[in-house]
């Protein structure tokens, strides 16, 4: 069995570090702004500032269990898994979005809620509320940033919900901060108690938004969906490189798991060429594959049928 170069593995092992180490950066950081946003929900007797501070407990724990599983998936693969465990990042990923879903329903009910029964901030608390949205929104822009150069430089399902997730706090943050200053601003006016509630529900609206990303594209990572036409195209070109080098192509094959790809190639060689000649053609195809598409594992498995009979 061909084993991966030492650099590859040193690769891999760095980009599993540099997601690990943001996580563990975004959790310091969502546990240090939960607690004084506790107090000053209290105080303020804002219904935003207590949605916000139970959406901020669920987000901590869905980037509490992003953080296990980037652990785990670190330290590499074992016997057991001889795939790796890359589709427990898109489970992670799921049950990043499922604590988004109840994120959501606290923001619609206590909106609704407050909607029903208006009331006015106390601006003792809304001071203390407005300078710790400032820091969140400029904490969580930069997590929103940094998690989505890393989700993009390798496919991670785990970075691409943690870098939605921190671009919805960081807008929600934006959100409430201009909602207190309004209403404290505008306080004098009867129809300022719904300014509080009123941006509620447009927090709701960016966290479906959300939701709706990053469950769809963990759901069909677990499902095998066939990969997405870029890359598909890409197996192309490079097969109709070596088109002279087999008879006939009689399917491909691909999938996602986590952050790597899987790719099957089923070709039918010359029967008068010798196994060693096949070997060599197999090893350049693979080779020129896996150098174009990152973290891509190629099989050319010589076949005289078709993949689907």
């Amino acid at each position: 069995m061909t084993q991966p170069h030492d650099s590859s593995i040193a690769a891999d092992s760095g980009g599993d570090a540099d997601k690990v180490r943001s996580l563990f950066h975004s959790l310091v950081t969502d546990f240090v702004l939960f607690l004084p946003d506790v107090v000053a929900a209290v105080l303020a007797n804002s219904i935003i500032l207590l949605a916000d501070v139970l959406k901020c407990a669920c987000e901590l724990l869905a980037t509490l269990l992003a953080w296990l599983a980037l652990r785990r998936i670190s330290r590499g693969e074992s016997a057991e898994y001889e795939y790796g465990v890359g589709k427990l990042e898109n489970l992670t990923s799921i049950i990043v979005g499922a604590v988004m879903s109840v994120c959501f329903a606290i923001v619609v009910f206590t909106a609704v809620y407050r909607m029903l029964h208006p009331s006015p901030i106390h601006s003792g608390g809304a001071g203390l509320a407005v300078f710790l949205m400032l820091c969140g929104m400029c904490a969580n822009t930069w997590l929103w940033i940094k998690n989505y150069r890393i989700a993009k430089l390798e496919h991670s399902p785990i970075m691409e919900s943690q870098w939605r997730l921190f671009r919805t706090k960081a807008m929600a943050d934006s959100l409430v901060f201009a909602s207190l200053i309004l209403s404290l601003g505008l306080g004098r006016y009867a129809w300022s108690v719904y300014i509080d509630p009123a941006a509620s529900f447009v927090i709701a609206a960016i966290l479906l938004f959300s939701i709706h990303a990053v469950i769809t594209h963990s759901v069909y990572d677990l499902l095998d969906k066939t990969l997405d036409e870029g890359v598909q195209l890409i197996i192309i070109n490079k097969l109709v490189a070596f088109f002279h080098e087999y008879k006939e192509l009689h399917g491909v094959r691909s999938r996602r798991s986590g952050g790597d790809i899987f790719i099957e190639i089923f070709l039918e060689f010359d029967g008068a060429r010798s196994m060693a000649e096949v070997q060599k053609v197999i090893n350049d195809m693979k080779g020129t594959i896996e150098k174009s598409i990152r973290g891509s594992s190629v099989s050319i498995i010589p076949t005289t049928t078709n993949v689907t009979d």
